[in-house]
């Protein structure tokens, strides 16, 4: 009995620090206002606080930012007014490709550069970029064995150029196909997320609503400039397509672990790696589980000591 009884306590005891190590673990989540953008957009005097467009772009405020029109030779860019200074995030864009021709071009980039509102060739975005660019192919220049509609990413260092006429093959850092992802039935959406020094993964959202298919996933992510705008642009030649935003959403990611310094999610960019929460929420979840841990033990070790008694009871009797 007393055996049983202390296995009973150690079992409790494994629990509770299972329970906070779980739970420190866990990513949080802050939103990042000065990087999310939803409907109406802009604000009474037709501005936006957070963010600045050009080129062929229009605003309808309640329905979506137009990059670019169903019409030839069009640019048009989104791009954030302040850096984007997490250094772990995740971002959320909801967008539309659609048009009415067969045959259709040439699609739209997510960017996180130093530079910001440049236009250009790549996808109405200046070439030589310096930083990470999403981009959403439409249209197949040469590229034999790979299904258009394609995503690729590209890590710019500032020099190497883009080369259209293959897509970009020669600098493509990760890529998937997303045939349907024109004119998809359910809202499109892709998801970034970046951890420095842990991660890169996108996902993508246009089979079925809900269900997020994973593009590309890295281990050994690309390092992203410190002063790093968030951006969009959109291009269009010969052939055409509507390429809209239709919302933004950003957050700083963290997680909560004990005994962390004092620091402030996303503060450290530049420095060492962290990925500490905030200092009184970890505190307070390792200061009760030390209380659960020891009331387990103690009453762990209280039913024991009374199986003990009693059994010397009985014996005493006999």
């Amino acid at each position: 009995m007393l055996f049983k009884s202390t296995l009973s306590a150690l079992w409790l005891a494994a629990s509770a620090w299972a329970a906070g190590q779980n739970d420190e673990g866990d990513v949080k989540s802050i939103g990042l206002r000065t990087h999310t953008l939803v409907q109406p957009y802009l604000d009474s005097d037709m501005q936006s606080r957070w963010y600045d467009f050009g080129g062929d772009t229009i605003i309808r405020t309640d329905q979506y930012i137009r990059l670019t029109s169903d019409h030839p030779s069009q640019m048009g860019w989104l791009f954030s007014r302040v850096p984007l200074t997490a250094t772990n995030w995740e971002i959320e864009v909801e967008f539309k490709i659609h048009g009415k021709g067969q045959l259709y071009g040439d699609g739209f980039a997510m960017w996180l550069t130093r530079e910001r509102g440049k236009m250009g060739p790549v996808f109405g975005a200046a070439d030589k970029f310096e930083g990470l660019g999403i981009f959403f192919d439409t249209y197949k220049n040469n590229r034999p064995g790979v299904v258009f509609p394609y995503v690729m990413a590209m890590v710019g260092d500032g020099h190497t150029t883009y080369d259209k006429d293959t897509d970009g093959k020669s600098t493509e850092f990760a890529g998937c196909s997303a045939r349907g992802i024109r004119h998809a039935t359910v809202p499109t959406k892709l998801r970034l997320t970046y951890f420095q020094d842990k991660y890169l993964k996108l996902e993508l959202q246009y089979k079925s609503e809900g269900e997020w298919t994973m593009c590309f996933e890295t281990t050994t992510p690309p390092t992203i400039p410190q002063v790093a705008y968030l951006g969009f642009s959109a291009e269009t030649g010969e052939l055409s397509d509507n390429h809209d935003i239709i919302s933004i959403n950003a957050k700083n990611l963290y997680t909560a672990q004990p005994n962390a310094g004092k620091s402030t999610p996303g503060s450290n960019k530049g420095g060492k790696k962290s990925y500490s929460g905030q200092e009184g929420g970890s505190s307070w979840t390792w200061f009760f589980m030390k209380i659960f841990f020891f009331f387990a033990v103690l009453g762990g070790a209280y039913v024991g000591f009374t199986a003990y008694r009693a059994k010397n009871q009985r014996s005493h009797r006999f």
